[in-house]
């Protein structure tokens, strides 16, 4: 990191160290890796129930391009899967943040001291029938632009918010879209009985994971 002071015009280096940088490449990897895989499981499950027409969007856009980033861009029904994937199943059930000011919540009679651990519990912020109806129900359409613009905008926090949002969302977000476009370009994805329905997540687990683990029949196409 380089730092120009602008009046002596003189140029200090702010060097990592060695346990600094171990903990970036950490961070880098379980947010980048970890989560997409995750994703892009949950969100094969949910499209081995509801597939046709993710399916005609990658195969209309494959038709005329390759798959670069652009062309990802140009397959909004798959975003809206992803993104209503993260709702029903988040990277993170909770969050967890220190207050760093005393300070009274807006809209609340709540008054928090600096220090205070504060828990923000995103799975129930993501089932809140209140927020989302019928919450249980897979509906990538909930991502529409007019119903985004009628949720408040921290109602949706997979990756978290504001300057402490989470260092991987962009690539976890490419990533996770790389691979699913990568196979359900070329396979279809059935339920298979193995899978326990209604899931059961593993409370043991960092992330959200389900116990037992989630099987899938796969065919070529």
């Amino acid at each position: 990191i380089f730092i120009l002071d602008r009046f002596s015009r003189a140029a200090t280096i702010n060097k990592l160290s060695i346990a600094e940088a171990n903990a970036q490449s950490f961070i880098f990897f379980l947010a980048g890796f970890e989560t997409s895989t995750a994703t892009a499981t949950f969100a094969l499950y949910e499209l081995a129930h509801h597939q046709d027409k993710v399916y005609k969007e990658i195969d209309e856009t494959l038709t005329k391009h390759d798959l670069t980033y652009d062309a990802m861009n140009k397959m909004p029904y798959l975003t809206k899967v992803i993104s209503e994937t993260l709702r029903q199943y988040p990277p993170l059930s909770m969050l967890n943040h220190i207050c760093t000011k005393d300070i009274n919540l807006p809209t609340t009679n709540i008054y928090l001291l600096k220090g205070t651990s504060i828990f923000i519990p995103i799975l129930g912020l993501h089932r809140d029938p209140s927020i989302y109806p019928n919450p249980d129900k897979f509906d990538p359409e909930r991502f529409n632009t007019d119903e985004k613009a009628r949720r408040h905008p921290y109602a949706y926090l997979p990756f978290g918010e504001g300057p402490r949002i989470c260092i991987g969302t962009k690539f976890g977000h490419v990533q996770t879209k790389v691979g699913l476009v990568s196979l359900l370009s070329k396979y279809k994805f059935k339920p298979h009985s193995q899978t326990a329905v209604p899931f059961i997540f593993n409370e043991k687990s960092f992330g959200l994971a389900v116990k037992g683990g989630i099987h899938l029949t796969i065919e070529q196409r």
